[in-house]
């Protein structure tokens, strides 16, 4: 009685391991197929199609279709249900939660103010950085002009010419909020897209902008892009770029991110969002981006997210 007893048990036990990965499981063995469509947010593009690449070598039955065109893309799109993932590159709003969207965080970035390496008070904005405050008579109130007025020289009456983003974006709203206000509020001659925002900015001596982590630092050599210089943030408002508010590479930045000395906003946690709870090859590819992906993400140049998070954002998908 008790051998049968104890086969019960076992046979019971392996049923309800079974039927707990079951959808994994038959996913896996039956070489998925299928498409997956994905858009939004610039600042997760590079991010997104090396986790395509890789998940690829895995999963080669399953393709992908993916655009970037600004986290409000995404998020509209995947409500429409014109694709199956939204990339978004801000928080999640509780009015887009009501609307359906499920969302989960995969990584993290931030976004950097970025002038032209050639312009003419470069040496004085290296030493003393811009202030919040400074920073928002540009964007905002329009009550900073001139880089002579930056840096607190009147004889220097060069003209600030301030580019924005034209495309609803995380960054656009990201900066907006560090400063004080929305994307709406920003200054400055609208200019669609990452890509397109660092042009202008390269393009100009006198030109201001910012852009996300992947754009601001170019990943094959780790630096600053040519042509650009990262502004250092002068947070503590004493009028100097102290050692930690200088960013000089990607590893400076993504070390400043990771640890909290980098203000939040303008950095945040980057988010991939689908139309209700996501299943079938969709959830197995958001999955193993919360696992096996997160061995991508240092390499592509993004912040990794504590593991905390992500084990919440793995239960929150089961």
């Amino acid at each position: 009685m008790k051998i049968k007893l104890s086969i019960i048990l076992v046979l019971c036990t392996l049923l309800f391991s079974a039927c707990g990965n079951s959808s994994e499981n038959v996913q896996v063995q039956d070489n998925p197929e299928g498409n997956i469509s994905i858009s939004g947010a610039f600042a997760l593009y590079p991010m997104m199609t090396t986790w395509v690449e890789e998940f690829q070598k895995e999963y080669p039955g399953i393709q992908f279709d993916i655009s970037a065109g600004g986290a409000g893309k995404g998020m509209t799109d995947t409500l429409s249900g014109a694709v199956d993932i939204g990339m978004v590159s801000r928080a999640i709003k509780e009015e887009e939660e009501a609307k359906g969207a499920f969302w989960l965080p995969v990584t993290r970035d931030a976004v950097f103010p970025v002038i032209n390496n050639q312009n003419p008070v470069i040496d004085q904005v290296r030493k003393k950085g811009i202030s919040l405050d400074v920073f928002r008579k540009i964007f905002i109130t329009g009550e900073i002009t001139t880089w002579g007025e930056v840096i607190g020289d009147p004889d220097i009456t060069d003209e600030i010419h301030v580019y924005t983003r034209s495309d609803a974006c995380g960054a656009a709203e990201e900066w907006a909020k560090f400063i004080g206000g929305f994307q709406e509020d920003l200054l400055g001659i609208g200019v669609n897209a990452d890509p397109g925002l660092l042009d202008a900015v390269l393009n100009d001596s006198l030109g201001i902008g910012y852009n996300n982590l992947g754009y601001a630092f170019d990943l094959a050599s780790g630096m600053i892009v040519e042509g650009a210089f990262v502004v250092p943030i002068d947070i503590n408002g004493n009028g100097v770029a102290d050692s930690d508010e200088i960013i000089k590479d990607q590893a400076a930045a993504i070390s400043s991110i990771s640890s909290g000395k980098y203000p939040s906003p303008p950095a945040r946690d980057l988010n991939l969002v689908t139309n209700g709870k996501p299943s079938g090859i969709v959830q197995l590819f958001l999955k193993w981006i919360l696992k096996d992906g997160q061995n991508f993400v240092s390499t592509a140049g993004y912040v990794k997210l504590p593991d905390t998070k992500l084990l919440s954002a793995y239960e929150k998908i089961q």
